[in-house]
């Protein structure tokens, strides 16, 4: 049955491929982003695949926009089924080298816009007793690298957020579902529109995801938020677990080794945008896609990912594997 999906951060990025996802299953889907050409192509795919779009223009850290943009997509399309946060902006930049006001401005729309929007949709969901809100973390929710100071903060104050809001939830008994889903690098225009002060052209740190990737496993996510968390890709997995068993050995390396694979090694264009303060693809910009300029590097399928999605069947043969070969051998003897 069709449902109704909003995803924030849907102009670009892994929003923008989130909303194709749940497109091609006919759901409506309602785009929320500042820049209104990638909200407008976003629409347009949408439509394609089959599903029904609704084009709300939103700045997520205003939290009386976020309201009323709530207000209109249960006017328009319907109560709201699955609520995904994904909107996001940042800084590269050491951190003596980003200005209070940067600080504060990605807080708010990367920290605060999730909350916001969280407050928002789940007062109606409460109120029915239903509904699905995904997080889209990143490893760096639980792991700090240089020159993403402001993002890791955002992140990891999500993280604390969200595991906040489901134990409430439990202790309610509400069949309202949160869940998070902790990301790897991924190929995504932020690395050509975020505000940088880095000499050369940022990067993801490899290996690096297409953004079909992740969108699959916010669609998975959504489809089944019993789960607190996931994680994507094997390098996310390697990432949290030195972090929980090795940390400070892992500060070091990062601090040898997080400047320069950050960067490309090719000099930042000096016309870059920036979209701190306002939308890259805005009324004199452009569409930018769902995909950074890494295509030629990005890996389009994980391994990992489909294990954890079918880890519980996978367990249950590998059990009864290993009943049957008990049987086996207690025949033998």
């Amino acid at each position: 049955m069709p449902r109704v999906v909003a995803v924030t951060g849907a102009s670009g990025g892994i929003g923008r491929a989130t909303a194709r996802e749940f497109a091609r299953r006919g759901d409506s889907v309602a785009l929320l982003a500042r820049g209104e050409r990638g909200l407008e192509a976003a629409a347009e795919e949408v439509r394609g695949l089959g599903g029904r779009a609704l084009v709300v223009p939103t700045d997520v850290a205003d939290p009386d926009a976020v309201e009323a943009a709530v207000e209109r997509v249960e006017a328009e399309l319907g109560p709201v089924d699955v609520w995904v946060n994904v909107a996001f902006t940042s800084v590269f930049a050491r951190v003596d080298d980003i200005r209070p006001e940067e600080f504060r401005r990605v807080t708010e729309v990367s920290y605060l816009g999730y909350v916001y929007a969280t407050m928002s949709v789940l007062r109606r969901m409460k109120e029915r007793d239903r509904g699905t809100i995904v997080q889209v973390g990143s490893a760096l929710a639980y792991r700090g690298i240089p020159l993403q100071s402001a993002y890791c903060g955002a992140k990891h104050a999500i993280q604390g957020f969200h595991e906040s809001l489901r134990t409430e939830l439990l202790h309610e008994g509400s069949r309202v579902r949160v869940t998070m889903v902790q990301m790897p690098a991924v190929n995504t225009p932020q690395f050509s529109w975020v505000l940088s002060r880095l000499p050369d052209h940022a990067q993801p740190v490899p290996p690096i995801y297409q953004p079909e990737v992740a969108a699959r496993a916010v669609l998975f996510a959504a489809d089944h938020p019993r789960r607190r968390e996931y994680w994507v890709g094997a390098s996310t997995v390697g990432t949290l677990a030195a972090n929980a068993l090795v940390p400070g050995l892992l500060d070091r390396y990062l601090g040898r080794t997080g400047f320069s694979s950050q960067q490309t090694g090719d000099p930042r264009p000096a016309d870059q945008p920036a979209n701190l303060w306002e939308p890259a693809d805005g009324p004199d910009g452009r569409d930018f896609g769902a995909h950074g300029v890494f295509d030629g590097r990005a890996h389009a399928h994980s391994p990992q990912q489909w294990v954890a999605h079918h880890y519980p069947a996978l367990a249950a043969a590998g059990g009864a594997l290993l009943a049957a070969g008990a049987v086996v051998a207690g025949r033998r003897r």
